[in-house]
């Protein structure tokens, strides 16, 4: 596949230099630019890579995100792309910044793990394939083995006890991931996994790389932070590691109370209106 490593002109490996300079070795912007903050990838090493970016209920990026914060995690690189949203994000201080994935490295509490997370997938299907073949190359060069890639499941409706739904590259990988917790069922989700989550396991697999996907049932209409307590605790079975999901469990809580006014709040208009007709 092509991507970033498209063109001769182009300049996909690069240092990650101070906010606002230019690197003079590169005149354009490639299709898929992978900056370094330590140079290269030197001493950036990890058998297990875990993948936490937006999709339903922001399910996988709450996981990943948590676990960057609870096990301190550092980041390692930052991945620019013209598949991307064409916008730049705001930050704190007000400056602009173009819109990236980041690759987080964390060197203890349970093994090196590197976490892939950013502001947005792909807007192109073209873009999908190209960012997660560089991703699963980049792994690769990275010693990883394994791949897990988390999302969302939506049903349509709100879930008292999320389940937690599991698919795998590899047949004899399905036992491990039952005895964790997850729930494998060929018919859900019924169309198949879309976008990252489904893709670095198709195309680790052709390059001996082991992918678990896990999916958190949820509504699809709000941010599901209890549906992402489930799926960290399979993750934390399968990963041998135990991280810490009170901050989790809380917005989860938080986010019932939430729901719970808003339906009383419906009620009421609701009854308001028969009241009045009456």
């Amino acid at each position: 596949m092509r991507g970033a490593h498209s063109n001769s002109a182009s300049c996909p490996f690069l240092p990650l230099g101070p906010p606002g300079t230019v690197q003079e070795a590169c005149t354009r912007m490639d299709d898929i630019t992978i900056r370094f903050t330590g140079g290269d990838a030197s001493g950036i090493r990890a058998p297990v890579l875990v993948e936490g970016l937006p999709g339903i209920g922001h399910v996988g990026k709450l996981v990943a995100e948590h676990m960057i914060h609870e096990l301190s995690a550092r980041k390692v690189a930052e991945i620019e792309s013209i598949y991307f949203p064409p916008q730049v994000i705001i930050r704190e201080d007000g400056t602009t910044r173009l819109a990236n994935n980041e690759l987080y490295y964390a060197g203890n509490g349970g093994g090196p793990l590197l976490f892939l997370v950013g502001d947005f997938q792909s807007t192109s299907g073209e873009g999908h394939y190209l960012l997660a073949d560089a991703c699963v190359s980049l792994a690769r060069e990275l010693g990883v083995k394994r791949i897990y890639t988390l999302g969302g499941y939506g049903v349509g409706h709100l879930v008292d006890v999320p389940r937690v739904l599991g698919a795998v590259n590899r047949a004899d990988l399905r036992e491990e991931l039952e005895a964790a917790g997850a729930v494998i069922n060929p018919d859900e989700p019924g169309g198949g996994i879309i976008g990252a989550a489904g893709l670095l396991l198709g195309l680790g697999l052709s390059r001996g790389i082991e992918g678990v996907c896990l999916m958190g049932e949820t509504s699809g209409y709000l941010v599901d932070p209890k549906s992402a307590s489930r799926v960290l605790g399979v993750l934390c079975t399968l990963l041998g590691i135990e991280v810490d999901a009170t901050t989790l469990e809380e917005r989860g809580r938080e986010m019932e109370r939430m729901i719970e006014r808003l339906v009383d709040t419906e009620r009421s208009t609701h009854d308001d209106e028969l009241r009045y007709i009456v």
